[in-house]
């Protein structure tokens, strides 16, 4: 699931204004904890918290108006990122060459991506120069001039263009909305509040199915769902404009009093003073911290830091986990969830958006389970069991989707012939082994053909005629079911069980965990250059994966396709076992000195458990 939420923590980093008189020597255990907040819902926030949330939210609702409109973004990111799944789906009826062109389907998906990570580039930047809020407004800007193009494109092209506005807010808002949000917030109910960015991700993802379900009889279908997203981000742009700035970002430009009158209305007047001292104090050791670090070039920063020991090691865990989370597939099940199903042979959109329901549920409640676990059975034990689980699922949906393949219905000639001499697919006719084909092969190896179940049974020899409009609808006006991406199948449920299955290995650990790594593995000094370079292999990876996943179903097929996914599922647990160490209960010294030390898979059973401060890590 989708993930830029990097980019707050490396903004986030000293950010905290603390009660404590101790400010200064808290500020990284505080910091460490907020960490482990932001990133897709993988939130730290107890029944304590969550409690004290209430209480505090009920004394004083602007906290939770704070929230909540910037939470908006939140939902906006998953809601664009899972739309397109069953959009595409009625983008193919509307547009011939999209149909026909797999490219193009895999380019609309992707541009998303791709602009998200520009996004996340400029957004960085217009939030340290500008500010949270004005940030927050460009996305919603993006957003909803995205929503716009899509909505009334008139060619492939021009949601491509509406894509990539989408991706540029979805880059800015991802960053952006937990961060406005830590910084919005009182200390004790930080991770609760935080973690409500997380859950918006995940609701917004699964909002776009249940969108997508109801506008399936609707003229306009794709339009509507795309369109749609342009709503709330208008509401968001509007509540924004009447809220404040970021308290921290005008502490740190010299508007002390501005940001003290903000505090005045989040924090009991007996305590502002003493906010007040703790973001001094925050503010401080983080200049101290750019000091030493120096003001060069990035790419100056990027050398000093590579010539560190402690930071490679650091950084080989960090991509490591990164890259892996999106080569287990997880994008090809969020982006194309509607097309897999329908190569499991459930030919209709309706049946198959309403299935993909299944798949964003199961993404949701991962993000809860991962809360309760990640704490207490560790990091690198929850992804090793995550990824295990995948590989298992891949295998089986591997085998699931041959044996639907071997099995799928016969072509008979006389099916064929039935709709008439001109009707039947000129690629059957012209094949030298033709009476040997069944479904698959007919939507497979010729171009532009279609399958035409029995009308009495779908299971027994059916028609290959040539894909156009008007045989769809003489095919299915004798009460046949028309087939494009996949054949009848006895077997179909099972890949539906199985993709339920991945899900729920995924969204636990390798759903959310190697964030949380990324927010631990890197010397304190080095953390943003560090979370950076290894979100963006987390995102090229995802580009990799969502632009080529319909190209490898072309050409190796489905089963061929995910057997693929499962090795490089395998190459990543190898390299996580040797790789990667827990970091579960160590505070951020101990994790540099067990980096300094060298780590081996032996050494992580003795020294990654952290049974010395089991609630700090």
């Amino acid at each position: 699931m989708g993930r830029l939420l990097y980019r707050s923590i490396i903004s986030a980093s000293f950010q905290e204004p603390l009660s404590s008189s101790s400010a200064t020597s808290n500020i990284k255990e505080e910091e460490k904890n907020l960490i482990k907040m932001v990133e897709g819902g993988a939130s730290k926030a107890g029944r304590t918290e969550f409690t004290e949330c209430w209480r505090t939210t009920w004394k004083t609702p602007y906290i939770m108006r704070l929230a909540l409109s910037a939470g908006i973004g939140g939902l906006l990111f998953g809601y664009d990122t899972g739309v397109i799944s069953g959009a595409l789906l009625y983008i193919r009826d509307d547009f011939k060459a999209v149909d026909r062109k797999t490219w193009l389907q895999e380019t609309i998906v992707s541009m998303a991506v791709a602009g998200a990570i520009l996004g996340a580039a400029f957004g960085g930047w217009i939030n340290d120069k500008f500010g949270r809020k004005i940030s927050i407004l460009a996305a919603d800007v993006l957003f909803f001039v995205g929503a716009i193009v899509m909505a009334v494109s008139q060619s492939p092209w021009m949601i491509i263009v509406g894509r990539i506005f989408v991706g540029l807010g979805v880059g800015m808002a991802s960053m952006t909305a937990p961060l406005y949000i830590s910084e919005a917030s009182p200390h004790r109910i930080r991770g609760a509040l935080v973690s409500t960015n997380g859950f918006l991700i995940t609701g917004g993802q699964f909002l776009s199915y249940l969108i997508n379900l109801a506008f399936t009889h609707t003229k306009g279908t794709w339009r509507w769902m795309l369109g749609v997203a342009g709503v709330p981000a208008l509401v968001q742009f509007i509540l924004m404009l009447s809220l404040p700035e970021s308290p921290r970002w005008l502490y740190r430009k010299g508007k002390v009093d501005e940001a003290k009158s903000i505090l005045q209305r989040i924090y009991p007047t007996e305590e502002v003073e003493e906010e007040m001292q703790a973001l001094k104090s925050s503010v401080d050791e983080e200049m101290a911290l750019q000091g030493f670090v120096g003001e060069g070039s990035l790419l100056s920063k990027v050398r000093q830091a590579l010539s560190y020991p402690v930071f490679r090691r650091g950084l080989y865990a960090g991509i490591t986990v990164q890259v892996a989370q999106q080569f287990v597939g997880i994008n090809t099940v969020m982006y194309y969830s509607p097309s897999i199903i329908q190569f499991a042979g459930f030919a209709s959109n309706r049946t198959a958006l309403a299935l993909s329901l299944i798949t964003s549920g199961l993404n949701a409640i991962g993000s809860i389970i991962s809360m309760c676990f990640v704490d207490r059975y560790g990091r690198r034990r929850l992804m090793i069991i995550s990824i295990i689980g995948i590989i298992t699922c891949l295998v089986v949906l591997s085998i699931v989707f041959f044996q639907a393949s071997a099995s799928a219905p016969p072509i008979g000639k006389a099916e064929s012939a039935h709709f008439g001499g001109n009707s039947t697919c000129f690629g059957y006719i012209q094949a030298p082994d033709a009476s040997s084909w069944n479904c698959m092969q007919c939507l497979q190896k010729a171009s532009h053909c279609a399958f035409c179940s029995n009308g009495a049974n779908r299971f027994s020899p059916g028609a290959c005629l040539a894909s156009n409009d008007e045989l769809k609808t003489a095919c299915r006006a004798e009460s046949r079911t028309w087939y494009i991406k996949g054949c009848p199948s006895k077997v179909g449920f099972l890949a539906v069980v199985l993709l339920g299955l991945y899900i729920i290995m995924y969204a636990p650990g390798m759903g959310t965990v190697p964030w949380i790594v990324n927010s631990e593995i890197y010397p304190l000094r080095y953390r943003g250059i560090g979370g950076g370079i290894a979100a963006v292999a987390n995102w090229t990876s995802n580009l990799i994966v969502s632009e080529t996943f319909l190209t490898l179903t072309e050409a190796l097929g489905s089963a061929g396709t995910f057997l693929l996914f499962a090795g490089f599922s395998f190459i990543g647990l190898v390299f996580i076992f040797f790789l990667v160490p827990e970091t579960k209960g160590l505070q951020f010294e101990e994790v540099e000195k067990m980096l300094e030390n060298g780590f081996t898979p032996c050494s992580c059973s003795k020294n990654g458990g952290g049974s010395k401060d089991e609630g700090s890590a």
